[in-house]
């Protein structure tokens, strides 16, 4: 199937996968996986945009990543919902695209908007949504398919401290600059001070979850179960320890 996708990201906004995970959004593009970005809604109205305005930024920012399929679902901003007709627009979208994964955005943002907590809510039922069978009629007339793995991308303003099953941080070293120049693509959104602010926030977070890994930047991401494993000695890559002591890699090696 040509439409076919490895991954998607979703999120409710234009901006919010940019700046949650773009670096691994071309990171992945770059390893040969095809990628998909769904954006709920169209951001808009907001103080600073347009529709058509948000629109043009949205496929820049994805052109900059490189991204396979960008898409917006045409859901209400401000007051989006978890509720049938949100799952409908999300569960079509994986129906059409078939991923094995499915990323979204997660954790309650009480100081930012509502629409990020309602986003993960809808992610979680389309995943369901998209495999019933006997209900073509509500998915556009395509078929029923399960998405294999979801997979959360937890928000560092969240109210609550979530405890995960699982935690894995993608290196994002090599896109980190990617990243921001698609975060840069929303200049109406962003006038240089806010976005100085942003940048700051991003190379900061992304030091913190890559440092945690030995690594100089990354992007960390969570699953509602424990990660399975068939051969444990592969998913252990080079431990980049920093000096003084010695790469046990590199030791034995030598």
């Amino acid at each position: 199937m040509t439409d076919r996708l490895d991954i998607v990201f979703t999120s409710p906004h234009p901006d919010d996968i940019e700046i949650g995970s773009g670096g691994t959004v071309a990171k992945l593009v770059k390893q040969g996986y095809r990628v998909g970005m769904f954006h709920m809604t169209n951001g808009e109205p907001t103080p600073r945009g347009t529709p058509e305005t948000r629109m043009k930024e949205m496929h820049a920012a994805a052109e900059v990543l490189r991204a396979t399929v960008v898409e917006m679902l045409g859901l209400p901003n401000r007051v989006l919902m978890d509720g049938p007709e949100s799952r409908y627009a999300l569960a079509t979208a994986l129906r059409k695209y078939r991923p094995k994964i499915l990323v979204t955005m997660a954790g309650r943002t009480p100081s930012a908007s509502p629409d990020h907590y309602q986003s993960q809510l809808i992610a979680e039922a389309s995943r369901f949504y998209s495999q019933f069978t006997k209900w073509n009629d509500r998915f556009g007339g395509t078929e029923p398919f399960r998405v294999d793995h979801l997979v959360y991308r937890p928000t560092r303003i969240a109210a609550e401290i979530h405890h995960w099953h699982s935690q894995f941080v993608v290196d994002i070293t090599d896109t980190i600059e990617q990243k921001i120049e698609a975060i840069r693509c929303y200049r109406s959104q962003f006038d240089e001070e806010r976005f100085a602010g942003l940048e700051h926030y991003v190379r900061c977070g992304a030091g913190s979850e890559g440092g945690a890994i030995g690594v100089k930047y990354g992007e960390l991401y969570a699953l509602p179960r424990p990660l399975g494993v068939n051969d444990m000695v592969s998913i252990f890559g080079e431990w980049q320890i920093p000096p003084p002591f010695k790469n046990a890699t590199k030791e034995r090696s030598t």
